[in-house]
């Protein structure tokens, strides 16, 4: 085993913020708080829901039962995507920290399936988040060379009278359904106790592994490289860089070509941070630049102190990339956990808590001559579409013009819509409206950026700060300003210009708030189209 072995400082207000924040994160509620019991681990297997509860998205990815957060081993194999996640089998606040498992053929229909690596109960293990890859040529020697195995690289967060945090192992031989820890866990260490995230990828140039890991409370990533995923040499430091308000975790480091062009390669670093971030709490980053083999080079913008925003929701959260998707897609995939740890523990769901964001594909894109992090939602969800309702040309005079007598209104839909401001001040969209309750997603004229504010949206007790407005720059195309809006049971996600910008936003309206209005305030606005589609849901 190589270690790499850095000094490092901890002064006494990181020492406080990171003791506020396991208070934040662990389990607060011992009420709901049960035992472990190893018996079960798998109860969600066994449990009657009906997928239709007050709050419970209707085409997002939830788990059937009990706690979630970040999505962990994103991998896809002989025709399906695994999901595997963070999750508690007893409760429905933080605890007990487990991989649970979910596979779709589609990205969009997906199956609960049972735990996949619990809880150590014995040596106080929790397992924390990771990744996982497709060993194809069997560099770990965990396969029989009949199918490749399957390799789950994760912090093992060990309690007891020295809590720390290492990599280990985990491996499965018969496509994911069952996992073994490799007996020589764990497989890399080091002198820092909050030591986590490991995001592993097979990296063609070099023909080796690649890890990024992050030292959280340094602000800072580590990349270590080895040939058969147990032995790591240490390679280069990260950071701190960007944005450094709270703590550093679950990094992911790929390749993606500028505006399609293979001869045009750029690395794309995603480091997440908490609290902090642009909208408050837990948020996203991105650092493009180059890699060698050895070292992370942010572009020179970067690194003269520009942050680069994921998302200016409050909910976009741990995202990584599905690892293993066939060269014929070309597509570089991934989803967040759709919650923020500011409110994560107490959102008002039953008997579940936290979703996932719609999966998005991953592009760069240049943009007044500035190469751009684009998302956009997969294509897969068109499959959930019912009979479109597009409205033309309209002008918008000042005030709210609803849309119930155009056939628009509901609980989950899509919206396209091209707004011109003109001469207004702002122009949008008010969604799961009714006479109390509005979620109001619009272009600001005046500050040049696109908001959703759900300081009306419905229920928000349970967080001291969950009614505010968040905002994202955007530009005016042709002077106009296009949203594609994806609206569920308690989500709101926003895709700027195609993808420019993002914001996700959870919301927690009433089942009867389902008017659909357009707005302009200030002076005048047009429409200049609206495509509407209800959404069915993905589950059975």
């Amino acid at each position: 085993m190589n270690r790499s072995v850095i000094p490092y400082q901890k002064h006494a207000a990181v020492l406080l913020f990171c003791l506020s924040l396991i208070m934040a994160c662990g389990p607060s509620d011992m009420e709901e708080e049960e035992a472990f019991d190893a018996s079960r681990i798998n109860q969600h297997m066994d449990e009657e829901v009906s997928f239709d509860e007050r709050y419970r998205p209707q085409f997002h990815y939830t788990p059937k039962i009990n706690w979630m957060n970040d999505p962990n081993g994103l991998v896809y194999h002989d025709g399906t995507f695994h999901l595997f996640h963070q999750y508690n089998p007893f409760g429905k606040q933080w605890g007990y920290m487990s991989w649970n498992h979910a596979t779709s053929p589609d990205l969009v229909h997906w199956q609960h399936q049972p735990v996949a690596i619990p809880y150590g109960e014995e040596e106080e293990e929790a397992i924390y988040s990771g990744s996982a890859v497709v060993d194809h040529n069997n560099t770990s020697g965990f396969g029989d060379w009949t199918t490749a195995p399957i390799v789950a690289i994760y912090s093992s967060a060990y309690g007891g009278e020295r809590p720390h945090q290492s990599q280990s192992l985990a491996y499965s031989t018969d496509g994911g359904e069952t996992f073994q820890k490799y007996e020589g866990n764990p497989v890399l260490e080091f002198e820092d106790p909050d030591f986590r995230d490991p995001n592993v990828k097979w990296h063609d140039d070099i023909q080796k592994w690649i890890m990024v890991v992050a030292l959280p409370l340094q602000y800072k990533v580590q990349f270590y490289s080895s040939d058969n995923l147990i032995d790591w040499e240490y390679l280069s430091d990260f950071g701190p860089a960007g944005a450094v308000s709270g703590i550093w975790e679950c990094p992911d480091l790929f390749p993606l070509a500028v505006n399609g062009d293979p001869d045009n390669m750029k690395w794309v670093l995603h480091v997440d941070m908490n609290p902090g971030a642009i909208a408050g709490g837990s948020g996203s980053q991105f650092f493009v630049g180059d890699w060698d083999g050895q070292t992370f080079t942010a572009d020179d913008s970067i690194s003269e102190g520009e942050i680069l925003w994921a998302d200016y929701g409050t909910d976009f959260y741990a995202a990584i990339s599905w690892n293993n998707v066939p060269e014929e897609d070309g597509r570089r995939l991934w989803l967040g956990w759709m919650n923020n740890w500011e409110y994560a523990n107490e959102i008002p769901t039953d008997p579940w808590r936290s979703a996932m964001s719609i999966p998005r594909s991953v592009q760069l894109e240049t943009i007044e001559d500035n190469i751009a992090v684009i998302q956009r939602p997969v294509e897969e969800l068109q499959q959930l579409r019912g009979e479109a309702v597009q409205l033309n040309g309209r002008n918008l005079t000042e005030g709210n013009h609803l849309l119930t007598d155009d056939g628009i209104s509901g609980k989950a839909y899509e919206v396209i819509v091209e707004l011109e401001p003109v001469v207004s001040e702002s122009v949008g969209l008010n969604v799961r409206e009714s006479e109390n309750q509005e979620t109001v997603i619009g272009y600001d004229a005046v500050t040049g950026t696109v908001f959703v504010d759900r300081t009306q949206s419905g229920e928000d007790s349970f967080g001291e700060d969950f009614a505010r407005r968040m905002d994202a720059p955007a530009r005016l195309i042709d002077g106009k300003i296009k949203l594609h809006i994806f609206v569920d049971w308690s989500s709101v996600e926003v895709f700027i210009n195609g993808g420019e910008q993002v914001i996700t936003s959870r919301i927690f309206p009433d089942p009867g708030s389902t008017g659909v209005s357009l707005f302009a305030d200030g002076g005048d606005a047009s429409l200049a189209g609206l495509t509407f589609w209800p959404l069915e849901s993905i589950w059975d």
